[in-house]
């Protein structure tokens, strides 16, 4: 495939229909599942047939479509899998995500044509994982979503430009190491490596301790309980360009199990964000004429001044790089950090750890001080970098401000409390341990049918929820900001041309009055009377 010319939007779709929505909202990509090998197995999910005539849709509007075969297959399954890989090659597909390495292989030597992903399952979190799989094959790597930004740009750097990097900018986050989990198995029997996941990260729990029957200790949030491991959802649209400047080629969003409104509102929002970074980088004016080829802004060995760089006060994103995702402030399980002798004769280096000291803890040499420095919070770049290394520059340059309005749209589907993941070691994912539901405060009234200009413009709309005479809606619309409307009074009909009082009957056929035009499968919403916790 060509490389792009800007960062990919890509977005979710479980069902032909998804799939469709997510290129009608300026998708670049859009991935999917096929009816098995998925890690998701509750939407229904595209057929071989759907992926051809998907394949077609997005192809014809410039957009590809990306096939996940990123389950842990087992003995039983190697044979099905190569059957299906088999199948899916003809059907117009552009690249298959993978994370077992012998799927990898079996792919590339069954369709070669077709594009390799390495799945976030995969855990790749440096550059010479990323630069292994390149040389097997691989043109792109999910990267695990536990990196933190300057790991992107470190990545980034060390690796071949036609290589692609792929990280998550929004939704769900699991509370398991890039979705690697047995605790639905464990549990329930359904497995979450295969698509299968209950979800039980979700659930509500208590502690109680052994002896103590009937007595709750202080880790609830409530008196019915603790959501222990559920964790914040992922928003990035406000830190778009730290993640693009990074070095990110593809922007993901995550939802194949969300509504089509969901896929359609934030690839919406994202697309938009993307473009405007295009345009206040100057790399494209407002209509999306190329001005200059993009380009990260990360600087690699080899650049003019990549010399320069390394001598450069470090930005607010590096300060805070050696910041690790794990572990607690100070000591490292009692080890002590000293001198250069292995068997611990020579006097402590001012380096070492006082927490461990104190502990009575071994000392470590040189060697084993920077491993294991490299996960602590308590670190400093001077203390765990060796000697050549250092961390990944970037070209500075001023933030990209998005619209108000844009900044609202992740608002306006249900979600969990937002976070920016691990991106930012300093704000760091937490969780939710007061409640597992969705937060929502704007709910779909209705689906756009056709609209005509006729009487001023009518729409014509398949109903989902109530709308009267002065309720404020909104529009949502392709490529712009949404159409915020004032539905008019004495202006309903029903499908058989009667006038009525009011929309009111969920999955009938209206029309109204409206004259701004709108696009089929536009969705029509408003605000809830009062915000509910209510799954999407």
């Amino acid at each position: 495939m060509p490389r792009r010319r800007k960062p990919e939007v890509l977005a979710p779709a479980g069902n032909l229909r998804g799939l469709k929505t997510a290129v009608d909202f300026g998708a670049d990509a859009v991935y999917c599942g096929g009816k098995a090998f998925g890690m998701r197995s509750a939407p229904k999910n595209l057929s071989l047939a759907d992926f051809e005539e998907g394949a077609r849709y997005a192809h014809d509007r410039g957009a590809r479509v990306y096939v996940t075969l990123n389950v842990l297959p087992r003995n039983a399954e190697v044979e099905a899998m190569r059957e299906y890989i088999g199948q899916l090659k003809d059907t117009g597909i552009d690249a298959m995500i993978v994370t077992d390495i012998g799927v990898m292989m079996m792919a590339h030597q069954i369709a070669p044509c077709v594009e390799l992903h390495v799945s976030t399952q995969a855990g790749v979190t440096n550059y010479g994982a990323a630069q292994a799989l390149y040389e097997f094959g691989a043109r792109r790597v999910v990267l695990a979503r536990e990196m933190d930004l300057q790991a992107v740009r470190d990545i980034r750097a060390r690796i071949p430009d036609d290589m692609d990097i792929e990280c998550f900018v929004h939704g769900a986050m699991c509370m398991a190491f890039s979705g690697r989990c047995l605790f639905s198995n464990y549990l329930t029997g359904r497995d979450g490596n295969h698509g299968e996941c209950a979800q039980p990260c979700r659930w509500k729990y208590s502690i109680v301790e052994e002896k103590r029957p009937g007595q709750y200790f202080p880790i609830e949030q409530t008196s019915e309980g603790a959501y222990l491991f559920n964790s914040q959802d992922m928003c990035m649209l406000d830190h778009i360009d730290d993640l693009i400047d990074s070095g990110a080629t593809s922007l993901k969003i995550e939802g194949r199990s969300k509504s089509a409104y969901y896929i359609a509102a934030m690839t919406n929002a994202y697309k938009i964000a993307v473009n405007e970074y295009m345009v206040q980088r100057g790399f494209e004016d407002a209509s999306g004429a190329v001005l200059k080829p993009f380009r990260d802004r990360v600087i690699r060995e080899g650049d003019p001044d990549y010399a320069e760089s390394i001598e450069a006060a470090p930005d607010a994103i590096e300060r805070d790089a050696d910041k690790a995702f794990a572990g607690m402030p100070g000591g490292d399980m009692g080890l002590e950090f000293g001198g250069n002798d292995p068997a611990g004769s020579a006097p402590a280096s001012d380096t070492e750890d006082a927490a461990a000291r104190s502990a009575g803890g071994a000392r470590l040499d040189d060697l084993s001080y920077r491993a294991r420095s490299a996960r602590r919070k308590s670190n400093t770049a001077e203390e765990v970098l060796p000697e050549g290394w250092h961390h990944a520059k970037v070209r500075p340059a001023e933030p990209v401000t998005l619209p108000d309005w844009l900044l609202d749209e992740p608002d306006k589907v249900a979600h969990r409390d937002y976070s920016t993941g691990f991106y930012y070691p300093e704000h760091k994912v937490t969780q939710n341990t007061d409640r597992s539901a969705y937060f929502r405060a704007w709910m779909v009234v209705g689906e756009v049918l056709d609209w005509t200009p006729d009487e001023g413009g009518r729409v014509t709309l398949m109903s989902r929820n109530k709308i009267v005479a002065g309720q404020e809606i909104e529009f949502l619309l392709p490529g712009e900001r949404p159409f915020a409307y004032t539905v008019p009074a004495g202006g309903f009909r029903d499908a058989d041309g009667h006038w009525v009082e009011a929309i009111n009957n969920p999955a009938h056929v209206f029309s109204m009055p409206c004259p701004h035009p709108v696009p089929h499968n536009a969705a029509i919403r408003s605000r809830t009377k009062k915000p509910t916790l209510k799954a999407e």
